[in-house]
């Protein structure tokens, strides 16, 4: 199961930092609000498989099936994100299919969550989801990084044909076919399904020999309030993934390549920093209450967003879409952009937004710097390196925490019941979360720029705080009620 875990989360991460060129090469008028939809894409089609597959493990009473099925639809959707190319028409409609059939295929992680849930005993759970979410966590670093050693294929790579293309955006779909197959094989070599019934529990069961539990319904108001915390913890990570690739590429000038390497390496090296976290909850847990350990996710995660505000006097650099060779002069060895007379020069520009060489889109350069179709990029101060890194770090430490934390607590709200449907509802709210927020990120960014998009993040995490803080006594592990113990233990 942890195997299946790492291979969804390499999955989905493989390609982030780079879907947002590869978008762009197959539709060069592509804006970050298609991005948005592409992204949320992957979400979607987890949203609607995850309380799918979850039913169909409590019906069948089985993990595997599920498992297989959703293997399948996922080495097939990455054999199709690799083919977008050779499509003559509508590809970036191919592309949202591609990503949400890739996401149909990740709604296996409500059946892995469940399975270990059940195959746990209670004081063992959150050291065992902090394992679970460890190996998502080294997914998410494998992933990335396996894009960034790539990127030397570059494109179009060393096999472009009809039929078969190796380049930098390819390869890592190819790849995780491969993985699939790989765990399709060990899933029918290897696994073997167990279950296990806490002693919390069996107490209250009035037949020790039986493995029947009674009939109970959870808290309520617990379960409601979980899926809204991970729904808020997932929308932070959707934005965070989101953003970070269109940020870099407006605020530093990086080229598609540059922003497709560094983000990887960031990504990578965020996946680290995730890891040590998980080891620190696991050891902290045992001391510490795991409703502070969620608060104390939420609020760096806060912090994380608001080092990211931009302020100063230092401006993203212009890129003028329509500026050839004809509006550029030499000066002093370098080129500087000369505004055509249809352009408003914002007062800081001769100070500080110059055009790096290869700016401009004339003589078939890839165009960089903050695009003139964002009004803000005239007025917005640019979000620095070194804060852009902070930023990354407290998300990168506030995330995981936040992630851990949620599914411990609402795998023991929900008592020694099978949890396949609602480990499945949990995955479905944070698919549900990373839909609407690589959209939301996309309009409001596009809109408005990094100033009112951080600042609307730190609201959300700030309210989410308090929410914790009014639900807090009600996030507790299940227990039974007096009515439901044997007759010689009322």
């Amino acid at each position: 199961m942890y195997l299946t875990m790492f291979l969804s989360s390499v999955s989905f991460s493989i390609c982030m930092s780079s879907i947002w060129p590869y978008l762009k090469l197959l539709d060069s008028s592509a804006s970050t609000d298609l991005l948005g939809w592409v992204v949320a894409s992957y979400s979607i089609g987890q949203l609607i498989a995850s309380p799918f597959f979850g039913m169909m493990a409590n019906r069948m009473r089985k993990s595997r099936e599920p498992l297989v099925i959703s293997l399948i639809i996922n080495i097939l959707a990455n054999i199709l994100y690799a083919y977008l190319e050779d499509i003559k028409t509508h590809r970036v409609v191919f592309l949202i299919a591609a990503r949400a059939l890739i996401g149909f295929g990740a709604g296996n992680v409500a059946v892995v969550r469940s399975y270990l849930s059940g195959a746990t005993k209670l004081k063992e759970r959150t050291s065992a989801m902090a394992n679970l979410s460890a190996f998502q966590a080294i997914g998410f670093i494998v992933g990335p990084g396996i894009q960034t050693a790539m990127v030397p294929i570059g494109y179009p790579g060393p096999v472009h044909m009809s039929g078969l293309r190796i380049n930098l955006y390819t390869a890592p779909a190819f790849l995780s076919a491969l993985v699939g197959i790989l765990n399709l094989l060990l899933l029918f070599l290897v696994f073997k399904e167990h279950r296990v019934l806490d002693e919390e529990y069996s107490h209250s069961i009035q037949d020790p020999g039986r493995e029947e539990i009674p009939d109970y319904k959870p808290d309520k108001i617990a379960v409601a309030s979980s899926n809204i915390i991970f729904f808020v913890v997932l929308f932070i990570f959707a934005v965070f993934e989101t953003i970070g690739t269109p940020l870099t590429m407006d605020m530093y000038a990086w080229t598609r390549a540059h922003a497709t390497l560094y983000n990887g390496i960031i990504l990578a090296v965020g996946g680290v920093v995730a890891i040590l976290v998980f080891i620190v909850i696991k050891i902290l847990s045992k001391w510490v209450n795991e409703r502070l350990l969620l608060i104390g996710g939420l609020i760096c995660c806060f912090l994380g967003f608001f080092v990211y505000l931009p302020w100063g006097n230092d401006y993203p650099s212009s890129q003028m879409a329509n500026i050839g060779p004809e509006h550029q002069l030499p000066k002093n060895g370098s080129w500087f952009t000369v505004i055509p007379s249809d352009k408003t020069i914002p007062p800081h520009y001769n100070q500080s937004t110059t055009a790096a060489p290869g700016n401009s889109s004339g003589s078939g350069s890839e165009a960089t710097g903050c695009p003139d179709a964002y009004q803000w990029c005239s007025y917005t101060p640019i979000v620095t390196l070194s804060q852009f890194l902070c930023g990354t770090a407290l998300i990168c430490i506030g995330y995981p925490t936040g992630n851990v934390m949620s599914y411990a607590l609402f795998s023991k709200i929900l008592g020694p019941k099978p949890q396949g449907t609602m480990m499945g509802i949990l995955t479905a709210s944070g698919s549900l979360a990373r839909t609407v927020g690589p959209i939301f990120v996309s309009l409001i960014y596009h809109a408005f720029g990094p100033r009112v998009t951080f600042v609307s993040m730190c609201g959300m995490t700030l309210i989410t705080v308090i929410f914790v803080g009014f639900v807090y006594k009600r996030l507790v592990p299940f227990k039974f009620e007096k009515g439901l113990e044997p007759p010689d233990q009322r």
